[in-house]
């Protein structure tokens, strides 16, 4: 029976628009100038944005804002947003205490220990900021990077027991900055739009508001900059070439909100597309009976064995997925020590049965249209024999009966290829195995708290912005399980990636070894197969001839070479005929190239397996959820340049005439 679309795909989705805030400190001096024109700033373009949201094509998510929440500008926004009923999503550089502790600036060791500790600080200054923060962490969705919060600590209370020990307090800064910069990549990476409060003056210290906004365009992600000494005139930068001209812009001109749109519109809309397209899709529970031709022809020169074999697959089911092949996954995100049960969830719920669905139906749909185009060759060689059959079974008379056949064989050629255009085969394979892909290594990413930035995203470079949803989707349903709100430990590192990661990147590496032998075998067997047919039809013209010759130089009777002529001139057609159609087939699969890209891709998935190996087998203070993150970009990265790959062989490659 047709399974309904998974709640992740109903008609009534809506993805979020997500917002990153970065800029001064309290301290900064530019920032304590205009403090109050800061604010009145930002209220008015979150405003702004929330009238733009409102007004776009259908319904929109709850809009998020992703901060650091340090004190001063991060503090502001995430005031502003949680008054405006946004989402407050923040990723802390150190688990919260910690985090509360250093951003309350104690003076003393007995401060910074008891805020450590989660309890008050003795002087009422630190203990107001420490308050001031506890209030807004109250009500934000926290992703804290604790791994390392031992080692800070400790540098930590080094400086402040001796502050004119410069070598601790350098070891400690540049700790502390390493894990803000870390932090301010994880939010990056969730942003649509980042929203910066910068004078422009420093830029390269790690974790800084200048360094924030630099990796933001390096990573492709707009910057709205905000001048403290101009607040309520502020640019749009979307290359980090752009930031050598920010003395050259006029800080009085209008801000360009007609760009703003653009982003805002860009990042939540596919003009020309919408949920409910993808939920018309019907998935169904086995492979079609009629479109198996494709995997028959793998199987036969594929050397897979069970050549003849039944060829129909059965599909898992969405709403057993969960149950059935993700079990082993499921119960490691369901124990992950201090994990959050919300993510397991939504794995179990909508992640993993969303994969499933799309899986199933991108299968179909590619057997429709690789079968297909391969029937249409079968028929073509069809028609040609069949056409010419008269001749050696001796019917001329009855060449009409064989031209109808013929007649009958081409036209079940356009009508397959009708068929195919007019349903999409082709275009809707692509496009959901794209979002089946993209959702096969979803539950590693999204339990590690790991995403591609909306700027990486591959372009379909198919020249209609409809094609580009694929990618859209994949990237809100993402978006929609959002950062796990967990308090990172190197225990959950160690059985994150030892127990989910390391297991998917193993599979699909056998899986991708596997397909590229399998490939590269079909490839070279066509290729003789199609060889042998052309030598048969050089045997059968040289047979004939020499028939010929013998009997004009009266070694054989005569009339074997007028008995046989009709045999030889079907024969002389025929073996051609198949080999053009065999070697048509050997180019439409492709074989080789797939082969190819499946061998980089396990050889790349090879080098991340061997990388996690050598990183849980060694010292456990190298276990850091910066590593881990490196790891996993790579992991995506591979996959990525996998579809990538997949469709720049396969994109141009249209359900067509066999000519």
């Amino acid at each position: 029976m047709p399974s309904e679309p998974p709640a992740g795909i109903r008609a009534d989705w809506q993805p979020h628009l997500a917002l990153g805030v970065t800029g001064h400190r309290a301290s900064n001096p530019s920032f304590a100038a205009h403090s109050q024109a800061i604010a009145a700033a930002l209220e008015a373009l979150f405003a702004r944005i929330d009238e733009i949201a409102a007004a776009l094509p259908g319904t929109r998510g709850t809009l998020r804002l992703h901060s650091l929440l340090v004190d001063g500008t991060d503090q502001i926004a995430a005031e502003l947003a949680l008054t405006r009923g946004w989402d407050l999503v923040v990723p802390l550089p150190f688990g919260a205490d910690l985090n509360l502790a250093i951003n309350a600036h104690p003076a003393t060791p007995a401060d910074a220990a008891s805020l450590c500790r989660g309890e008050p600080a003795a002087d009422p200054t630190v203990e107001a900021r420490a308050a001031a923060i506890r209030a807004i962490t109250a009500r934000a969705q926290l992703f804290e990077l604790a791994d390392r919060d031992a080692e800070v600590e400790r540098l930590w209370q080094a400086s402040l027991a001796d502050p004119d020990d410069r070598v601790a307090a350098r070891a400690f800064e540049a700790l502390a900055s390493e894990n803000v910069a870390l932090a301010g990549r994880v939010m990056i990476e969730r942003t649509d739009l980042m929203i910066a409060v910068w004078d422009g003056l420093v830029a390269n210290l790690p974790g800084g508001t200048g360094h924030t906004v630099t990796t933001a365009l390096q990573m492709g992600t707009p910057v709205l900059l905000i001048d403290p000494a101009a607040a309520g005139s502020w640019t749009i930068l979307t290359r980090p070439e752009e930031l050598a001209h920010l003395g050259q812009r006029d800080a009085g001109g209008a801000p360009d909100c007609a760009r703003l749109e653009a982003i805002i519109r860009g990042a939540v809309v596919v003009d020309g597309w919408k949920p409910s397209q993808l939920a018309a899709e019907v998935w169904k529970p086995r492979s079609s009976r009629f479109f198996g031709l494709y995997r028959r022809i793998e199987r036969v020169f594929g050397g897979t064995g069970g050549a003849l074999g039944a060829l129909r697959v059965d599909y898992e089911p969405p709403e057993a997925i969960a149950s059935g092949s993700a079990a082993g996954l499921l119960q490691a995100a369901q124990t992950m020590p201090g994990g959050d049960a919300q993510v397991a969830r939504e794995l179990a719920d909508d992640v993993l049965p969303l994969f499933a669905w799309a899986d199933g139906v991108a299968s179909r749909l590619a057997d429709a249209y690789r079968s297909g185009m391969c029937v249409n060759f079968v028929l073509a060689t069809l028609a040609v024999i069949i056409g010419l059959a008269y001749l050696p079974a001796g019917l001329g008379s009855a060449k009409w009966a064989f031209a109808g056949v013929e007649l009958l064989l081409l036209a079940g050629i356009l009508a397959l290829t009708a068929a195919g255009s007019r349903l999409g085969w082709h275009r809707r394979w692509f496009e959901l195995r794209r979002v089946a892909e993209y959702l096969r290594h979803a539950p590693v990413l999204l339990l590690l708290g790991v995403a591609r930035s909306t700027g990486r995203w591959p372009q379909s470079g198919g020249g209609e912005r409809q094609a580009e949803w694929p990618e859209h989707f994949a990237r809100h349903a993402l978006r929609d399980v959002g950062l796990p709100r967990i308090r990172l430990s190197r225990a959950y590192l160690r059985k994150g990636l030892a127990e989910v990661a390391l297991p998917h990147v193993t599979a699909q590496r056998a899986y991708h070894t596997a397909k590229a032998h399998r490939l590269e075998t079909v490839h070279h067997r066509l290729d003789r197969a199609a060889g042998t047919c052309f030598a048969l039809a050089v045997a059968s013209v040289l047979a004939y001839l020499t028939i010929k010759l013998g009997g004009m130089v009266g070694v054989l009777p005569k009339e074997w070479a007028s008995a046989t002529s009709a045999l030889f001139t079907f024969l002389g057609v025929a073996f051609p005929t198949l080999g053009a159609n065999l070697a048509g087939i050997r180019y439409f699969g492709d074989f080789e190239r797939f082969g190819a890209i499946s061998r980089v891709a396990a050889q790349r998935l090879g080098e991340i397996e061997t990388r996690m190996t050598l990183l849980l087998s060694g010292a456990d203070e190298a276990l850091t959820y910066a590593a881990v993150a490196d790891l996993l970009h790579a992991l995506d990265e591979a996959v990525v340049g996998e579809i990538e790959s997949w469709q720049a062989v396969f994109g141009a490659k249209h359900l067509a005439l066999p000519a």
